[in-house]
């Protein structure tokens, strides 16, 4: 097997695992493979590719969106250390809007989180020095960037931190609420 795929609780958000192949060496993974992934009926053109680093734990970054027409699907992993990945759908009529899921990643697990657009995007660091690689199916947009409170508690997340002691960015401490956010996104049913 090369890659293990799993449903999630929010349609089109996915845990995708690639095989890990090692020996004395260390391991090789095959981290994406358009290829693959069209067989498996995930056609989606990555542009961009983001690192970032959070050098101490507890660092949450999110929760973030690009509103069309530079909305972003995302394919996020773990390069060194471990996080917490969050999702959230913010499609205006869909039945799971507001509703979250959550995922480790790890260095260690090699899992990865596939968000779709229409959905916010965040993750706390748990450990020190922990590196989040993802790919990105459209170019970032300044004007089309936006925010959502990481700790609303209308959605409620589980971060498993305590929120007073969180790292956050300027941009993340002013975010609105959910309730106060006019969702660009809206839910159309075709997925499966």
């Amino acid at each position: 097997m090369t890659l293990e795929i799993e449903k999630t609780a929010l349609e089109g958000v996915l845990i995708l695992t690639p095989a890990r192949h090692g020996d004395n060496r260390g391991f090789f993974s095959e981290s994406w493979n358009r290829k693959r992934m069209q067989e498996a009926g995930l056609d989606i053109d990555f542009v961009q590719d983001n690192h970032s680093l959070s050098e101490r734990a507890g660092t949450v970054r999110g929760l973030h969106y690009q509103a069309p027409p530079f909305a972003q699907a995302k394919l996020v992993r773990c390069g060194r250390g471990r996080l917490y990945d969050v999702a959230v759908d913010i499609r205006r009529g869909s039945p799971t809007y507001g509703h979250w899921v959550g995922v480790e990643l790890s260095f260690d697990n090699g899992r990865q989180l596939l968000i779709p657009e229409g959905f916010l995007h965040g993750f706390v660091t748990r450990e020190p020095m922990t590196e989040i690689v993802y790919k990105c199916s459209d170019y970032y947009s300044k004007p089309h960037d936006g925010a959502v409170r990481f700790d609303d508690p209308d959605i409620g997340i589980d971060w498993g931190v305590d929120p007073a002691g969180v790292v956050l960015s300027g941009k993340d401490e002013a975010a609105p609420r959910l309730a106060e956010f006019d969702s660009p996104f809206t839910y159309d049913g075709a997925r499966e």
